[in-house]
Formats: C-alpha cells, structure tokens, sequence
C-alpha cells in the first residue's frame, strides 16, 4: 500500500514537473489528446499500462 502511494505522488510530482516547465506544450498536448479518436486514446492507454508494468516488473527483479 505504501508503495502505490508512493506512486502515486510520484506521478503528481512529475506531471506538476511537466505543466512547470512547459506549461504551452502540456496545454497543446492536452488539447491533441482531448480531440484524438477514442480508439487511439483506448490504445494509447494499454501500451502505457504495459509499459508501466513492465517497468514495474524490471525493477522490482532486479532492485
């Protein structure tokens, strides 16, 4: 439990990062992903959920 909410702040940490430094490309970013089709934004989100395991899972067989 500890872990996801470390996590979680974690993620908070690096997209509050993100709209910091770039604040005009996070606003284009947003307003592309706003307007893509469903499907792309569907597929977009199991890649990154795969990733994300993915990473999860190297780190956690070698750390």
């Amino acid at each position: 439990m500890l872990d996801l909410i470390a996590a979680l702040g974690l993620a908070l940490a690096v997209e509050g990062i993100l709209f910091a430094a770039f604040p005009d490309g996070m606003r284009r970013a947003m307003y592309e992903a706003a307007h893509s089709p469903s499907d792309r934004m569907r597929l977009v989100g199991i890649v990154s959920a795969l990733i994300g395991l993915g990473i999860i899972w190297l780190a956690r067989w070698f750390g």
